[in-house]
């Protein structure tokens, strides 16, 4: 069965022309959205990938109006895949029931894999840079090696209660037993 999804980003556009292109290809169920495709949750889409079940086929006008980035069309995609629901973008002319469709599939997953690999790349060079200028990554410790070595002077001195002690340097009893 075909279902289509029809999406619009503001109010003051039409959803017309998506919704009489999914009636012409030959849906069965159209789901709507008004909602910027940059939102993470939305409800039309949700109420579409949960309708659909194996053998179905998701329609859309244009790629675009599914996916808000390159990594979600990817995952949405995927997740169509493993579930045996094909996909079909009228505009781009892209069917993964069929051959050439299912190629497209393989392509845009390297392209996907190649952009995290890209970011994953940039990520570590940027870290190393920091790392280079001195900066280090993470919270700040909260006791410096002085702090370090006069909790343990104080704690080696049994009279001293634990919470003596974290009061005196303002740590809690946990990043006091850590450093410890």
């Amino acid at each position: 069965m075909l279902i289509g999804y029809a999406r619009v980003s503001t109010p003051d556009q039409l959803l017309d022309l998506q919704k009489d292109a999914l009636a012409k290809a030959g849906c069965r169920e159209v789901f709507e959205d008004v909602a910027s495709g940059a939102k993470v949750s939305r409800d039309g889409l949700d109420r579409a990938l949960k309708y659909l079940r194996r053998g179905d086929t998701l329609v859309v006008w244009r790629l675009d109006r599914l996916g808000r980035s390159l990594r979600h069309l990817v995952d949405v995609v995927a997740d169509l895949q493993t579930r045996g629901i094909g996909l079909q973008s009228l505009q781009e002319n892209i069917n993964t029931v069929t051959a050439s469709g299912k190629l497209f599939l393989h392509v845009f997953g390297a392209l996907a894999e190649f952009e995290r690999e890209l970011v994953r790349e940039r990520t570590i060079a940027g870290l190393r840079a920091a790392a280079d200028r001195g900066r280090k990554g993470g919270r700040p410790r909260l006791m410096d090696a002085r702090q370090v070595q006069l909790a343990r002077t104080l704690h080696k001195e049994k009279a001293i209660p634990i919470g003596e002690i974290c009061r005196t340097l303002g740590v809690s009893k946990g990043t006091l037993y850590r450093n410890l």
